[in-house]
């Protein structure tokens, strides 16, 4: 078996199980959006308010928690690699998320107040606030399931942590029901149940992923609890280096697509709901390459770490031929069939969401293209994060998102009145300067010629 088929046999059987666990990880947050709606209109107005802001914040924390995958990929690949640098990666990774969450609770224990500030409905801003008032309290033991996950996928192995995500949406789905219905005896909590289940859920997920890796034999040798309380300072300022552009790049993505979310809500509800169908179906494929750019993060890692330019090479071209044939197939489908696709969230035969429909399939055009450069410039990026090479994804970010998409998005829906077809295709060409700049980085470095991982 050559060594290409070889890789791609491996990048695929580490990516699906990252992938099924990504797509859970959505799966939550869906089961919460719809219990808030078969709870009340206006706990799922309020509660999707709150839950976009707490994603915020979750989101720039997952790029401090992560940044251990690349860092423990090349301690494993390394010829000199010891069991203390792998603990230490991991135990730096739990408090980095620690100190973080400190300062992140601050800001999330004020929402109500936030959110009135900047002109939010009071009655939404009070909902908002009660539903992340207990769902804060699950972002550490999110983060540290994200770091424990990070070092499960770095020895290849992580099925452990799949399943420990489905049994949180599980968790999850019966803990909102108990507590936001005041089933089986308890309280009715409303939108407050509903932050106390996601909480319970992903406290239970990272317990049972931690006894997991300190009971089986394959990861218990790394001794991850011992001398847990010695902070490793070099190993920490190598993690922020990392993670500190990694959780940039990501806020100025999830801010670029919140900022249009509000931009929509100047164009009329059928406009706000056709772009909600629309991007909730772009995230769900987006989880696909995600899986894949997470793998190759470890797969280009580890060869980096063992000095195997040939496998850096091979890792990163495999990587990005699955990421982008899988997004190009998707394209095709939301180009041949975008009525079947808006079925599945809207009655077709209900003439009250025509409108709606008309304006969701004429953004799925749009988000076809969009797929293809979503996934290259993923992929590319995980691919690069395989080579310690984070600063300059951070730097492409902000310019696609916030220099090119956001701003060209913007001037066509208003000067050039083009509605939200004139945002959706900024955002596409957004997405296509990030894609192009990551594939040229990836070009320039990628062996031969790659001496050393960039700075």
């Amino acid at each position: 078996m050559s060594k290409w088929r070889q890789e791609f046999s491996a990048t695929l059987g580490l990516a699906w199980p990252l992938i099924l666990a990504n797509l859970s990880q959505i799966a939550l947050t869906t089961t919460d959006v719809v219990m808030m709606g078969w709870y009340s209109t206006d706990a799922l107005a309020g509660g999707t308010l709150g839950a976009n802001f707490y994603l915020t914040f979750f989101v720039v924390g997952l790029g401090i928690a992560t940044a251990t995958a690349p860092l423990l990929a090349h301690a494993l690949g390394g010829r000199r690699r010891t069991h203390n640098q792998v603990r230490s990666i991991v135990q730096q990774g739990l408090w980095a998320s620690l100190l973080y969450c400190l300062a992140a609770w601050v800001v999330l224990s004020r929402t109500e107040w936030i959110l009135t500030w900047i002109g939010e409905p009071a009655d939404l801003a009070k909902d908002a606030g009660a539903y992340v008032g207990t769902l804060q309290w699950g972002l550490l033991p999110g983060l540290w399931f994200l770091v424990l996950r990070c070092f499960v996928s770095a020895l290849e192995r992580p099925k452990p942590a799949l399943l420990a995500t489905i049994a949180a949406i599980i968790i999850n789905a019966g803990g909102c029901w108990t507590l936001m219905f005041g089933q089986f005896g308890a309280p009715r909590l409303g939108l407050t149940g509903a932050g106390i289940a996601s909480t319970f859920a992903n406290t239970t997920t990272a317990l049972v992923l931690a006894v997991f890796v300190l009971r089986d034999c394959r990861f218990r040798r790394y001794h991850l609890l011992a001398r847990m309380w010695r902070l490793d300072l070099a190993w920490m300022a190598a993690l922020l280096r990392l993670g500190l552009p990694m959780s940039l790049a990501a806020g100025f993505e999830i801010t670029a697509f919140s900022a249009a979310a509000l931009i929509m809500g100047f164009l009329g509800p059928q406009t706000v709901a056709a772009h909600a169908i629309a991007i909730q179906v772009a995230m769900i494929t987006y989880m696909v390459p995600l899986g894949i750019g997470q793998a190759a993060t470890i797969r280009v890692g580890l060869a980096a770490g063992a000095d195997d330019h040939l496998g850096v090479r091979c890792a990163g071209r495999v990587a990005l031929t699955i990421g982008i044939g899988f997004m190009a197939a998707m394209a095709v489908i939301l180009i041949a069939v975008p009525d079947l696709v808006v079925g599945l969230f809207l009655d077709r035969r209900d003439p009250v969401h025509s409108e709606t429909i008309r304006i969701a399939v004429t953004f799925l055009a749009v988000a076809a293209v969009f797929q293809v450069f979503d996934g290259a410039q993923c992929v590319g990026t995980g691919v690069l994060r395989g080579l310690k090479d984070t600063r300059m994804p951070m730097v492409f970010a902000a310019v696609g998102y916030w220099g090119v998409g956001l701003p060209l998005g913007t001037v066509l829906v208003f000067p050039g009145h083009m509605g939200g077809i004139g945002l959706w295709i900024g955002l596409a060409l957004g997405l296509a300067t990030v894609a192009a700049l990551v594939l040229g980085r990836w070009s320039r470095i990628e062996p031969p010629g790659l001496s050393k991982p960039p700075p």
